[in-house]
C-alpha cells in the first residue's frame, strides 16, 4: 500500500479512514503516453466546441445534452427515470415512470443551471458546491439528508446493508473535511501549469475521495468536471459530459479510483479520464452531426410535401427544443391560435416527422420520435 495520495487512519470503530494529501500528487509523470493521450484528448475537445458553433440553435442542442447527462449520471446511483419521462415532466404532462425518480433528474438540470449561471460572475467556491448540492438534492429521496450541508458524521461506500467494517471505501472522518475541501478550493482557485485537462481529473478524483455530502457525491462530482473546465475557459458551452463513459465503464471507474487511494496511481486514473475525454466528445461530435443532418432533412421534407411558411420553419427548432408536445404547447410556442397549430401539426404527422403517442381524441400528445432517438443513445438501462 502506498501512502502518495493519502494515508488509512484506524478509528475506533474497528475500521480506517482514508485521508488524502492536498493536490496535486508529488512527482506526478506525465510520460509520452501520458501526453499523447492528452493531446488527443484536447484536440477532441476543441473539435467538440467548434461543431457545435455551427449547429443551426447550439442552446437546444445543450440543453437537451444537459437532460442526457443528467439523466446518465443519475442512472449511475440507480436511478430508473428516462428521457421521455424527464421530458414529460418539464412539458407539465404526467410521466408514466415514478415521479420522485425523475424530479432526482430534473434536479440535476436545476443544479447545472444554477451552477453554470453563478460561474459566470462568481469565484469557484466551497460555499458555491454547497449551492450547487442544495440544488441537487432538495424534496429528492436524500432531502432529509442535510442539502448544502458539508457532512458531520462519518459515511462509506458499500453493499447495501453492511457494516462500516466491511465497506468497500471509508472516506476521511467528518473533522478532517472542512480543511480538505478549503485545499481543494485553494487548488481550484490557483494559478499554475498543470494542463486543465489534468487538473479537471485530479480535482474529480479527490472529491470523491473527500466524499463532503451525505448524499449526492457521486453526482456533484461528475458535475465538477463540467464546472471547472467552463471556469477555466476550456469550454465556451457546458458540453462535456463523462457520465455516458464512466457508466459503461462503472465497475473499473470505482477500481480505477480505489488504486489512487490504496497504490498512489494517479497516473492510471489520468490515463482513464482523458480516454473518457476522447470517447464522449468523439461520441457528441458524432451526435452534433446527425441532427444536423437531420434537420437538414426536415426543411428538404417540408419542400418536398409543400408545407411552406416562416411557421412551419419555426415548428422545427419547436420541436428540437420540445420533442414532446401538444396542441396547445405548440399554439403557444408558435404565437398562433389552436386551430393554426393543429393544422399544423397535422401535416408534420401525415409527413412523418411527429407521431401521436396517446391514442386519445383529446388531450394528444406528439413525439418528434427521429430527434429522441439520436439523444437517448446510451440512456435505456
Amino acid at each position: 500500500m502506498s501512502e502518495r495520495a493519502g494515508t488509512f487512519v484506524p478509528q475506533k470503530g474497528g475500521y480506517a479512514a482514508f485521508v488524502p494529501k492536498p493536490l496535486p500528487p508529488p512527482d506526478l509523470d506525465l510520460d509520452e503516453s501520458l501526453l499523447l493521450l492528452l493531446s488527443k484528448a484536447d484536440t477532441a475537445l476543441a473539435r467538440l466546441d467548434g461543431v457545435i458553433q455551427v449547429l443551426p440553435n447550439p442552446d437546444l442542442f445543450v440543453a437537451m445534452y444537459i437532460k442526457k447527462e443528467a439523466l446518465l449520471s443519475s442512472q449511475i446511483e440507480g436511478t430508473q427515470a428516462s428521457l421521455r419521462g424527464v421530458l414529460e415532466f418539464e412539458a407539465d404532462l404526467q410521466p408514466e415512470e415514478n415521479i420522485n425518480e425523475v424530479r432526482e433528474v430534473v434536479n440535476y438540470i436545476k443544479a447545472m443551471g444554477h451552477g453554470m449561471e453563478e460561474l459566470d460572475f462568481s469565484e469557484f467556491t466551497v460555499d458555491l458546491l454547497n449551492e450547487i448540492h442544495r440544488f441537487l438534492i432538495q424534496g429528492t429521496r436524500g432531502g432529509f439528508k442535510k442539502p448544502g450541508t458539508i457532512r458531520t458524521e462519518q459515511n462509506w461506500i458499500g453493499v447495501m446493508g453492511t457494516p462500516i467494517q466491511d465497506a468497500l471505501y471509508v472516506p476521511p472522518p467528518p473533522e478532517k473535511v472542512p480543511e480538505l475541501m478549503h485545499n481543494l478550493e485553494l487548488f481550484i482557485q490557483q494559478q499554475d501549469k498543470i494542463p486543465l485537462l489534468i487538473k479537471a481529473s485530479l480535482i474529480h478524483a479527490q472529491f470523491e475521495s473527500i466524499h463532503p455530502y451525505i448524499d449526492g457525491n457521486g453526482r456533484m462530482g461528475r458535475l465538477l468536471i463540467t464546472f471547472f473546465l467552463y471556469y477555466k475557459g476550456m469550454l465556451s458551452k457546458p458540453l462535456l459530459y463523462l457520465s455516458f463513459y464512466l457508466k459503461k465503464h462503472q465497475q473499473e471507474y470505482y477500481q480505477i479510483l480505489n488504486d489512487v487511494r490504496y497504490d498512489g496511481n494517479w497516473e492510471k486514473w489520468i490515463a482513464f479520464f482523458l480516454t473518457g475525454v476522447i470517447e464522449t466528445s468523439t461520441n457528441s461530435v458524432e451526435t452534433a452531426k446527425k441532427i444536423i443532418d437531420l434537420r437538414s432533412d426536415l426543411v428538404t421534407t417540408l419542400l418536398e410535401k409543400n408545407i411552406g411558411g416562416v411557421i412551419a420553419l419555426k415548428f422545427i427548432d419547436v420541436l428540437f427544443e420540445t420533442p414532446l408536445i401538444t396542441i396547445s404547447r405548440a399554439a403557444e410556442a408558435l404565437g398562433v391560435s389552436r386551430q393554426t397549430a393543429n393544422a399544423l401539426v397535422k401535416k408534420f404527422e401525415d409527413a412523418g416527422i411527429v407521431v401521436e403517442i396517446t391514442g386519445n381524441k383529446r388531450y394528444k400528445r406528439y413525439m418528434f420520435g427521429d430527434y429522441l432517438r439520436i439523444i437517448q443513445e446510451g440512456t435505456y438501462r
